[in-house]
């Protein structure tokens, strides 16, 4: 409900009507509206007939502009306001979270690439590669151009064809990578959040603990997975099954 005032209060220092709030935080007029429709902007003090708003109006409008370029909706922006003005949650935490949330861990983010940077993205050119790579899902055709979903896994592939591993070898190694990767992920984080809860965990916030965790983890990853990989192989081996593999001919045929 909007706030009444004595009709004859002249408007405050630092208070705007809806055009000019509108002007200083570069929207629309009717985008102020919809946001206060919305829940997420407090509604203006009302004097006479005049709707007023001050500058904590236009701090909230500025917020949601950033939290909106973040890929947030407008629905999803009022349920964290909401929570704020209870103090449930902190912003200037939650904003630590959301970014480190959103920063890379892999270092290896989507790009289009044309054909020859897609050839050398993979370290050489043969023919039917492209088709191979489009069809196992490893890129998708624009037009002229490629959506390589991961240039650094291309990267791998690339070397791995080089030793004789073909793109749909590579590509159920991917699926498999992916599929047991993803559990992981998800069983870690469960744990690090239970055990945050239950005070196991004495990170000063969640920010501290994401950023914390993404060396430490990856480092992680990569000393358990090679020591499970040696057990692997010593196993494979002491099996014999390593000796069936097909060896390359260790010589050219003689010419005629």
């Amino acid at each position: 409900m909007l706030e009444l005032a004595d009709v004859n209060e002249p408007a405050a220092e630092g208070e705007h009507t809806i055009d000019e709030i509108s002007a200083l935080a570069e929207i629309p007029s009717r985008t102020v509206r919809f946001y206060q429709s919305k829940g997420a902007l407090m509604p203006p003090v009302i004097r006479g007939r005049v709707a007023y708003y001050g500058p904590a109006h236009l701090e909230r409008l500025r917020l949601i502009a950033q939290l909106q370029d973040r890929g947030l909706r407008i629905d999803a922006i009022r349920d964290l306001f909401t929570r704020i003005d209870r103090g449930e949650i902190d912003l200037a935490e939650w904003l630590g979270v959301e970014r480190e949330v959103g920063a890379s861990w892999a270092d290896d983010q989507p790009r289009t690439v044309t054909e020859s940077e897609l050839y050398a993205l993979v370290g050489g050119k043969r023919p039917g590669l492209i088709a191979e790579l489009v069809r196992h899902g490893l890129v998708e055709r624009h037009g002229d151009v490629f959506l390589s979903k991961s240039p650094a896994l291309l990267a791998v592939l690339g070397k791995l064809e080089a030793v004789g591993v073909d793109v749909e070898t590579s590509a159920q190694a991917t699926a498999i990578l992916q599929k047991h990767m993803h559990r992981a992920a998800s069983d870690l984080l469960d744990l690090f959040v239970s055990r945050a809860k239950s005070g196991h965990v004495a990170a000063t916030d969640a920010a501290a603990l994401l950023s914390a965790l993404r060396p430490t983890s990856l480092e992680a990853v990569r000393v358990i997975f090679g020591r499970e990989m040696e057990r692997s192989l010593r196993k494979l081996h002491e099996s014999g099954k390593l000796a069936e593999l097909p060896a390359r001919a260790r010589r050219a045929k003689p010419r005629r």
